[in-house]
């Protein structure tokens, strides 16, 4: 009878010691989900409300379930979760990048850095609503900024010394009426593609493709806002760029030049084409690439003879150039990854032609064949503003252009220089 009295008051406790640890592990219990704690793993962006959490990072497309209020119950497994709303991206350069770009001073110098610049991108975009290019932008200096602060110097009768100071700043207030960065919602136009991911470099094998388009909406939608297209990712790095309807961070270029153009002067020492109207006033300028040690530009005044606007290229190695093995003639297709871009003004000297460039960032970085090479939104504004007739002059002697008398363009149909002509790329649309 002892023993099981011993037995009982064992059993009891032990039962109180195992209630008492519940008691314990439901007092320490957290009381909600973990991925409902606020804090623990999840930060909260600025435009969320407090009620919802989300990752800091999360893979494009991804849209996160909203996480239960407190005070209510978690959802059942077995019910769909509710998407997130669509959001822009932030930039992951600073938290406060696109405010500093938009509220940069105009004023001053700014400081050299490896990294993006606010003060200098804004810089770049106002220089590209005057119509000076400074390539493609990307809030960093280099050559093409301070040759396009050289051409506005030279658009207001300046030095063109290209040195940044308070007299450029005014100048560009005029355009300053506005932020440099703005939103932009995704278009079903502009992820409908086709798009070629990889693009092959052996012209036989771009020849095989129906259409040398962009590689991606990436590529496509930096062109479209003259942009360089890590800058562009790396200000929305959360943004899904495949999705209609996401709303991500662009530059704000203004509308193209309208005023039409009469002369055009390629400079090869300054690597620079600008245009000037009827009176020598300097109305647009871009950055270029003017041949090669190879094959040099042509010297002297020549004439537009023929535009085309996404054309083809005819590879012609007997005449132009040879490009690896490929020892035959080849066509290939239009697109922004052509050879020569969207855009073809060629010259009435045979062969030669102003164009756009499917590496817009190698703009009067590397050498051409020859032609004088844009990127594709410079070619794009360009040719609206030229028609054959309008004269070419190629210099290489001095950073200012040539004001020589211009050539008399010659009649259609009237072939220029030795040899047999064939415009290239044929045929011109």
């Amino acid at each position: 009878m002892f023993v099981a009295w011993i037995r009982v008051a064992l059993v009891s406790s032990l039962l109180l010691a195992l209630g008492s640890a519940s008691l314990q592990a439901q007092e320490w219990r957290e009381p909600y989900p973990e991925e409902a704690q606020p804090d623990r793993y999840y930060s909260e962006p600025a435009y969320r409300e407090p009620a919802y959490r989300e990752p800091a990072y999360r893979e494009p497309g991804y849209a996160p379930a909203e996480a239960p209020r407190y005070g209510e119950p978690a959802a059942p497994e077995s019910a769909p979760a509710p998407a997130a709303p669509l959001r822009r991206a932030t930039a992951p350069l600073s938290a406060d990048f696109i405010v500093q770009a938009n509220q940069a001073p105009m004023d001053g110098i700014p400081a050299k850095s490896g990294k993006p610049d606010p003060q200098v991108l804004k810089l770049q975009v106002l220089l590209d609503r005057v119509h000076v290019s400074p390539g493609v932008i990307d809030g960093r200096q280099g050559g093409n900024l301070n040759k396009a602060i050289s051409a506005l110097q030279s658009m207001h009768n300046l030095p063109p010394n290209g040195r940044l100071g308070p007299e450029i700043w005014d100048l560009l207030q005029v355009e300053a009426d506005r932020p440099v960065l703005m939103d932009y919602t995704i278009s079903d136009r502009d992820v409908a593609g086709p798009f070629v991911p990889v693009m092959p470099k052996d012209y036989a094998e771009m020849a095989a493709l129906p259409k040398l388009a962009y590689r991606d909406p990436v590529e496509l939608l930096a062109e479209k806002f003259h942009m360089d297209e890590n800058f562009l990712r790396n200000l929305n790095p959360d943004a899904d760029f495949t999705m209609a309807g996401t709303i991500i961070t662009v530059v704000d270029v203004g509308p193209n030049a309208k005023a039409r153009v009469a002369h055009l002067v390629a400079d090869a020492s300054t690597r620079q084409l600008l245009g000037y109207n009827e009176n020598w006033d300097v109305v647009v300028a871009y950055p270029a690439t003017i041949g090669s040690a190879d094959l040099p530009s042509p010297s002297g005044i020549h004439a537009v003879k023929a535009v085309a606007e996404n054309p083809e290229y005819w590879y012609r190695p007997k005449v132009n150039f040879q490009q690896g093995n490929n020892d035959k003639p080849l066509r290939l297709a239009p697109g922004p990854n052509n050879p020569v871009g969207t855009v073809w003004i060629g010259l009435d000297k045979p062969t030669y032609g102003i164009h756009g460039s499917p590496e817009p960032s190698k703009i009067d970085k590397t050498n051409s064949h020859g032609c004088l090479r844009l990127t594709n939104w410079d070619a794009q504004e360009l040719v609206k503003l030229v028609k054959p007739g309008v004269d070419v002059e190629f210099v290489d002697q001095t950073p200012t252009a040539s004001v020589a008398p211009a050539k008399t363009a010659p009649a259609d149909g009237v072939t220029v220089g030795a040899g047999d002509y064939q415009p290239m790329p044929p045929p011109l649309q």
